[in-house]
């Protein structure tokens, strides 16, 4: 119809995906902004302040007595309270609770009659008639405007701790077979309740639409319990990989099956009768024809499966183990962060490290990804 792709309706539709691609996008931004933070002025503002100067109060200590050094009859500590961070100082005082107690360039009288000076650059000096004498070095409190600052410390902090390497390979270790098993059994299976007629069919695709609902919390512990059963009898250990394997492929094998029935339940009949006319057995049928042809499918579940494996610590935890030498990547970076309370340069940096690989997976994949999922939906063998 003529004006169409012009009507108003049209551009609400336009702008609602685009404020939904923004309000998606907008967290994940915000998460890489973060990480290439100072961490510092990551403590003090958020993220949509990165580019402005920032104003933070700091609380600095000065070098020990061991630091002195005695110039025309008077002992003198020096440096500046700044470091590397750059800005200015706009007011200063000896204690946390009166940043703002001084200008800059003003002197405090401290004990044994020593002063304490402190510039807008950051540049202070204690100077003391009498030699110090003490274990710790003075206190310095200051209100700064801070130049906004980019780094990659956070990425070298992540990436230099120690068993970071061998995680990430554990992380593929588990995740690559525990996507690629239950996509084979699924296929075969998918292929059986589709295109194959024998008793309780109908039966056992209701079971694995059950199946669906069922919460993992529920099966683990049961599934753990069979699982140890089963390897004491053949002598098999429990924290293996082929127990999270299979773990995994249990836990995965009910979306698999359904997704790739519904949609080789959606191929064209003619195909297969043809085949068959020409003397083709189930099995050729499967692997020359129905296999190639259901690759969007295959697709889209491998998507979905890798994501839940590689981002996965509960089964991993339960049938791999805590150990140094069977960590994952996520458990690995929990046990980063468990002694460092809540430093967020930490946590940000870690997210995008972990999210690497699903992403070059996902678009790798992705325009797969809606014929696979829409596929069967309108329609079913």
């Amino acid at each position: 119809m003529t004006g169409t792709k012009n009507s108003p309706l049209m551009w609400v539709v336009h702008l609602s995906v685009l404020l939904i691609v923004v309000l998606w996008t907008l967290p994940t931004a915000g998460l890489l902004i973060s990480s290439l933070r100072d961490k510092n002025q990551l403590a003090s503002s958020g993220w949509w302040t990165a580019l402005s100067t920032s104003t933070q109060n700091v609380v600095f200590r000065a070098p020990g007595p061991e630091a002195q050094v005695e110039t025309d009859g008077k002992f003198v500590i020096a440096g500046n309270v700044l470091g590397n961070r750059g800005g200015q100082v706009s007011a200063w005082g000896t204690t946390p609770t009166k940043p703002s107690e001084f200008q800059p360039g003003q002197s405090s009288t401290l004990r044994e009659g020593s002063t304490l000076t402190v510039q807008s650059d950051g540049a202070f000096e204690i100077v003391s008639p009498t030699k110090l004498e003490g274990n710790r070095g003075q206190r310095i409190a200051f209100v700064a405007s801070i130049p906004p600052r980019f780094t990659l410390d956070n990425y070298r902090e992540v990436l230099s701790a120690q068993g970071i390497g061998s995680s990430f390979i554990n992380s593929l270790t588990v995740a690559i077979p525990s996507t690629v098993i239950p996509i084979l059994v699924a296929a075969f299976a998918a292929y059986a309740l589709a295109w194959m007629k024998f008793p309780g069919r109908a039966l056992i695709i209701a079971m694995v639409v059950g199946l669906l609902v069922v919460p993992l919390q529920m099966s683990l512990i049961p599934l753990l319990k069979i699982y140890n059963g089963v390897g004491e009898i053949f002598g098999v250990p429990s924290k293996t990989y082929l127990g999270i394997w299979l773990a995994h492929t249990g836990f995965g094998l009910p979306l698999a099956i359904y997704l790739l029935r519904n949609y080789m339940a959606g191929l064209p009949r003619e195909i297969m009768e043809s085949a068959r006319v020409d003397g083709a057995t189930d099995f050729e049928i499967f692997l020359k024809i129905v296999l190639p042809l259901s690759f969007p499918a295959l697709a889209s579940f491998a998507i979905f499966q890798f994501l839940w494996t590689w981002n996965d610590l509960l089964v991993a935890m339960v049938f791999l183990g805590a150990g140094n030498e069977e960590l994952v990547l996520t458990g690995r970076l929990v046990n980063l962060l468990g002694s460092r309370g809540g430093n967020w340069e930490i946590l940000t940096a870690s997210a995008f490290i972990t999210i690497v690989v699903p992403l070059l997976v996902f678009f790798t994949l992705q325009r797969f990804l809606v014929r696979g999922l829409l596929a069967g939906s309108v329609k079913g063998g």
